[in-house]
């Protein structure tokens, strides 16, 4: 609830007021994902021990719950949604209460029968996905719209009744895509007549999700897809922009669209959002498309070095000194690079940076040791033994706590055997690490790019995880196994590694889910390849 009201608080209250805009790209992404893992759970789960709150209080419980709010308000209507909250907080004054005297109170304000509500979206889990079908004439009106909703998964099955929005976006004669038309109803059970459509002009773009009502993963169909491969900077608004973003991206992982034709998307539409968080998201996605999703081959010869020219360029192109400048050059220091973009990183370090193009970009001590961790992974400095002079330097220019865990995650980052070796003793070893560190070195050392470095320890992951978490703090043990699950390795030897593991009678409930978690990830990243390979 506190995340919903903060959102709707920042967009109706605020000079924010594309809060709604961010939450769907940041906040929900992080709900579709957790929802999609094997370990996903109803937003009222059930919490019988401290290891399961600990695990439970995810992307269900913040961001998932905070849009079935949002889903709950266009359901009732927010002027009805805030009556029935204060009859609410009046009747239940210094008392207790329970959820189903709010839906009592929402009832009353609204009329809507909410008897089944709480059921369809609290106590069931996974994503319904909705798929428009159509028929158009020779004049390209609609003469039948329907909406397709698929089972919730993973999950039981079940549809959901969705109060939501179809919007239709066309070409506004000025090189723009606005919406020409929006129609709001209820969806429920498989498929849903839309008749007022009858009669509209198709458009060029069609979102069955229009303005982010409801929770679900939407689709798009191949004209509406076309469309936002190759416009989407022209749509004009930034909460349907971002709605295209996630659906593309929900089919990139579900192996629905080439992760090669998501990274274009991004490198061709990114410059377009003026929220530099939503920036940042893209950014973060294109680089798990090329890392995990799609065909090696490709992402090394062609995808990282076209993704890291687009990002020097649109970092040469932003307001100098601008937060997106910054989020450009944040992201070429955490991909995977050749010599001419490890040349102007190096040059960054002592130069004027608008001597190569970046006029206003500060360099300061985090923007630096981003730098000094990208040329130690792409093997720049201190690249000869187990000595880092290179890296010794920056430590001493910035003697801080920070600066040693910088120090930590550069020296991991080399791309020596040896050094591997030796930060993986350190962190599945030295129970005495402090966690922070531990973090930093696991982020040094799982870097894009390395993967035959690292294939050894794919099955030592699986032989070392039970002790360390019987060793640790929760806390502590999350860190090594999720930081070190072995993600490098797409394939089905995995696959068949951690199921030896999972196997094993003597598996604590909390690190099981971890492990399934990490398993699933490889499962969709191996789909997510072949499918980018065709």
């Amino acid at each position: 609830f506190a995340t919903f009201a903060s959102v709707l608080c920042q967009a109706d209250a605020t000079e924010y007021d594309q809060a709604w805009t961010t939450f769907a790209n940041v906040e929900k992404s992080w709900a579709y994902r957790q929802d999609q893992l094997p370990s996903t759970h109803p937003v009222a789960a059930d919490i019988p021990d401290l290891h399961a709150v600990e695990v439970n209080f995810d992307g269900i419980t913040y961001a998932k719950g905070a849009s079935v709010l949002k889903q709950l308000v266009a359901y009732v209507g927010l002027e009805h949604f805030l009556a029935g909250l204060r009859a609410y907080f009046a009747a239940h004054a210094f008392g207790n209460a329970t959820f189903d005297d709010l839906l009592g109170a929402l009832e009353q304000a609204s009329g809507r029968d909410l008897s089944d509500w709480g059921r369809q979206w609290l106590k069931t889990t996974g994503l319904n996905t909705l798929r428009p079908e159509f028929d158009v004439d020779a004049e390209g009106r609609l003469t039948r719209f329907a909406i397709r909703q698929g089972g919730a998964t993973p999950g039981a099955g079940e549809t959901r009744v969705h109060r939501l929005a179809v919007g239709i976006y066309t070409d506004n004669g000025a090189g723009k895509l606005v919406r020409a038309h929006r129609e709001e109803l209820d969806v429920e059970g498989d498929i849903t007549e839309v008749p007022a459509l009858q009669g509209v002009p198709r458009g060029d773009l069609i979102l069955v999700n229009d303005d982010d009502l409801t929770y679900c993963s939407m689709r798009l169909d191949d004209e509406s897809l076309r469309t936002a491969l190759t416009r989407i900077a022209d749509i004009a608004d930034p909460l349907p922009r971002t709605l295209v973003w996630s659906a593309a991206w929900e089919m990139t992982r579900d192996a629905e669209l080439r992760a090669r034709d998501f990274v274009t998307l991004v490198m061709r539409g990114v410059h377009a959002e003026t929220e530099v968080g939503v920036a940042q998201r893209l950014l973060l996605q294109a680089q798990a498309a090329l890392s995990s999703y799609a065909e090696p081959g490709w992402a090394t010869e062609h995808g990282w070095p076209a993704f890291a020219d687009r990002l020097v360029e649109l970092a040469r192109h932003a307001e100098p000194g601008s937060d997106h400048q910054l989020a450009y050059v944040n992201s070429v220091c955490t991909s995977v690079l050749s010599g001419p973009h490890l040349e102007l990183l190096g040059d960054l370090l002592d130069a004027d940076p608008a001597d190569h193009g970046l006029p206003g970009l500060q360099v300061d001590t985090d923007l630096r040791w981003r730098i000094v961790t990208a040329l130690a992974a792409g093997g720049r400095i201190d690249a000869d033994g187990a000595a880092t002079p290179f890296i010794d330097a920056e430590a001493e220019r910035d003697p801080t706590a920070a600066g040693r865990r910088h120090a930590a995650a550069a020296t991991a980052a080399r791309p020596q055997a040896e050094v591997k070796a030796r930060a993986w003793r350190e962190v599945i070893e030295d129970d005495t690490l402090p966690n922070i560190t531990a973090r930093a070195i696991i982020g040094g050392w799982t870097q894009p790019g390395q993967r035959d470095l690292l294939m050894p320890y794919t099955q030592r992951y699986f032989d070392a995880v039970s002790a360390v978490w019987d060793r640790r703090s929760s806390e502590v043990a999350q860190t090594v196994v999720v930081g070190l699950y072995p993600a490098w390795d797409v394939s089905a030897a995995a696959l068949k590694a951690a199921d030896w593991f999972l196997g094993g009678l003597h598996v604590p409930p909390a690190l099981r889910r971890l492990v399934l978690e990490g398993r699933a990830g490889v499962e969709r990243a191996l789909r997510a390849r072949e499918f980018d390979a065709r």
